[in-house]
């Protein structure tokens, strides 16, 4: 009879607790998904640095044993396939820079042109949660300073590099603060300082190893706002990279010059995967050229590209693509000495590649718990968040399928 009285005060107990918690928590806090991407943060990482808070993501919710890139793994072309669950062919952006036959135009990540709502195909989840009346949020991400489908988000920064990370989390918590009518309940948040610094050292580099902890202390500010508010056990926080990073060497560059007359073709983008447009009539003399001029480099008319990359059907994808193999720059002799990516690192090869795996964690309501995942294609991760948000998905690439054994 005691241990049956001792029981039932501890259950008694346990339901006090419970139901105080749930008192101090916003009843009408609907289900929300913070996105966080990391720029060219590699999976290793976290086993070769002291990262508590990203150790805890993982125990605490899933960690996948790699993030597979869209084919090339560059940037902006990752970042809006995370978001649309679409392949860069499908959705526009092929590249950070690119050229469109049709359009008679040239796309660059970096100038004003990127702003232009002409570039971009699919739907964004920040488009996908507003339309079907929802409130979406975005602190950086590609895509999110243009009107897509004429949307914004309700909430959005025209990007700024310099702007303080610490700032860019307390913004963030600040917007779960809103009352229930303006919360956004489709969040996405983006940091460049890894991307900055495996360019710069390396993957490998002590410098670069010391910036993952500094990475590592954002998610720890973000998670210590939520704790804060009573809101970690309420909010699904996903973070992501949009590829992983390679070491370069001044030793391993080809340079095209000792095989093509730079007049025969106009080079679109360069290194590791170059986009080529051979000037009328010369598309046969500079593939065969190309073809087995070094053991390091291949190349692929547009039809002919692997098709497990998904990247040959895009007016935007060059007659000709060249592409490195792991750690090869491919550059003019002119630049050679003044070009800083023949050292540091470089990211845009073949997404299989182990150094070109991104970072997946998810911890949160909608996801299990101490769980390891198998390798993934980032395409899956735009079904994921219209499963938590309760959104139904444009037509897109991925398949909720391949990902359901990460979500509870």
């Amino acid at each position: 009879m005691k241990n049956y009285v001792l029981r039932l005060r501890k259950t008694i107990l346990l339901l006090v607790v419970a139901a105080l918690c749930a008192l101090a928590q916003p009843p009408d806090f609907k289900p929300t998904v913070i996105l966080i991407s990391f720029d060219g943060f590699r999976p290793d990482y976290i086993d070769r640095t002291s990262s508590p808070s990203f150790r805890r993501m993982a125990a605490e919710g899933v960690r996948a044993k790699a993030l597979i890139s869209c084919f090339p793994s560059k940037t902006f072309p990752n970042h809006y396939s995370i978001v649309t669950g679409l392949y860069p062919a499908k959705h526009g952006i092929v590249s950070n820079t690119f050229f469109d036959a049709e359009l008679n135009a040239t796309y660059n990540a970096f100038r004003d042109v990127a702003k232009e709502p002409r570039w971009y195909g699919g739907e964004p989840i920040w488009v996908t949660a507003e339309s079907q009346g929802q409130i979406a949020a975005s602190f950086f991400w590609v895509g999110s300073e243009v009107p897509i489908n004429g949307e914004h988000p309700s909430r959005w920064k025209p990007y700024e590099h310099g702007f303080p990370n610490a700032q860019r989390v307390d913004t963030v918590l600040s917007w779960l603060d809103l009352p229930a009518s303006n919360r956004p309940t489709c969040i996405t948040l983006y940091f460049a300082l890894l991307d900055d610094a495996g360019h710069s050292s390396g993957p490998d580099s002590p410098k670069t190893l010391f910036v993952v902890e500094q990475a590592d202390s954002i998610v720890g500010r973000l998670v210590a706002g939520l704790e804060n508010r009573k809101l970690l056990d309420k909010v699904n926080i996903i973070i992501v990279s949009d590829h992983g990073m390679s070491q370069l060497s001044p030793d391993r560059v080809v340079y095209l010059e000792d095989y093509i007359d730079s007049t025969d073709s106009r080079v679109v983008d360069w290194s590791p995967v170059t986009a080529l447009i051979p000037e009328d009539g010369k598309d046969e003399k500079v593939f065969n050229a190309l073809k087995n001029a070094h053991p390091s480099l291949k190349v692929y008319r547009k039809s002919e590209i692997p098709a497990q990359w998904h990247y040959n059907k895009s007016p935007r994808i060059a007659p000709l693509t060249a592409v490195a193999d792991d750690g090869w720059t491919i550059a003019r002799k002119r630049t050679q000495g003044g070009n800083r990516r023949l050292s540091g690192g470089n990211h845009g090869y073949d997404p299989r590649l182990p150094s070109m795996h991104a970072l997946f964690l998810a911890r949160g309501p909608a996801f299990k718990k101490g769980f390891f995942a198998e390798p993934f294609e980032n395409v899956h991760i735009y079904n994921i968040l219209c499963k938590i948000l309760s959104l139904t998905p444009a037509p897109n690439d991925g398949d909720l399928k391949e990902v359901l054994d990460i979500l509870k």
